[in-house]
């Protein structure tokens, strides 16, 4: 193959000829574009949606930089790992060097996230190099993958505390750490968790919640990540709390409910979510925290024409 074609304009020219690629996909409805047996191709997404490791192992192979150039290739211009941190550096190194040569952002990986722990919410000074010490470390590993963004969920209700106390102890505890993540240039996001269907008992719950602590925060390295699914079961009305909050959202991420898989799986009207936060101005990264709704090779290739159709807006 000669140097100056790619390997995107050979699978780019393979899309063109399945009937045109993407320019094609807004004349198909839905139902059509999940019946294709080969992934639409065509220019890199106009939202930054980003995959993880495994997503598309059946096309990409074992290898995860291999994963990384099948989603360059495709379209998707982002990418995100919630268990980065605890992959070896050397690693973790081999996957920026890909991503920085593939043009892939790095998304968010979890800096914290114990579901179990009432430590936010039970928070005094006296525990403050516990805090200090986990964003040190999350900013370490942002600098190594070049990434801007890592989760946070503050853990459990304490059923023990009055509701005002806990909600004041967790603002006191992520302005410590944001303290450290500014100086390091990193943001935590926070992740509200329905409590319905995955996480009952949890502290954070809800978009207008979150709105709050970051506001109660009032850092720029405190934010707001809106995990449309979780969102969906435990309150809907995504696109007024989108508008109320945009100020402290500043990641998203997907998985269409019921089921967490793919868009065009379940109820929430992806394309219109997306046509509405593309109008705002949003240039972060949209999150695929979500299964698929059918293995194999099938499966990667329906989830990429679901995110075509719903992106051809």
């Amino acid at each position: 193959m000669p140097k100056s074609v790619s390997r995107r304009d050979v699978l780019k020219a393979g899309g063109a000829a399945l009937g045109g690629g993407l320019l094609h996909s807004a004349s198909l409805d839905s139902k059509e574009i999940l019946e294709m047996d080969k992934p639409i191709m065509g220019e890199p997404f106009k939202l930054k949606y980003a995959p993880h490791f495994g997503m598309f192992g059946n096309h990409g192979g074992e290898d995860l930089v291999d994963q990384l150039k099948f989603a360059a290739d495709v379209g998707f211009r982002a990418w995100e790992d919630n268990g980065m941190m605890g992959k070896e550096i050397a690693l973790q190194e081999r996957l920026a060097k890909a991503m920085t040569e593939l043009d892939i952002e790095m998304g968010v990986f979890v800096a914290d996230a114990d579901f179990g722990t009432t430590k936010y919410v039970d928070y005094n000074p006296s525990k403050a190099p516990e805090f200090r010490k986990i964003a040190h470390e999350a900013v370490e590993v942002a600098k190594r993958v070049n990434a801007k963004w890592c989760t946070v969920v503050p853990g459990r209700l304490n059923d023990g505390l009055e509701y005002d106390y806990q909600m004041a102890n967790c603002i006191e505890a992520l302005k410590v750490m944001a303290s450290v993540m500014e100086r390091g240039g990193l943001t935590m996001v926070l992740e509200p968790l329905n409590s319905f269907a995955n996480h009952a008992f949890q502290f954070l719950k809800r978009i207008p919640q979150a709105n709050l602590i970051c506001k109660g925060v009032a850092s720029p390295s405190c934010k707001i990540l809106d995990d449309l699914y979780h969102q969906q079961i435990e309150e809907g009305n995504l696109i007024p709390n989108i508008n109320k909050s945009w100020s402290e959202i500043a990641y998203f991420q997907m998985g269409d409910n019921p089921g967490r898989q793919e868009p065009l799986t379940g109820e929430i009207n992806y394309r219109s979510i997306f046509k509405h936060v593309h109008r705002k101005g949003f240039t972060g990264i949209m999150g695929m925290e979500h299964g698929k709704s059918q293995g194999g090779k099938a499966g990667e290739i329906k989830l990429i024409n679901a995110y075509r159709w719903c992106d051809d807006f």
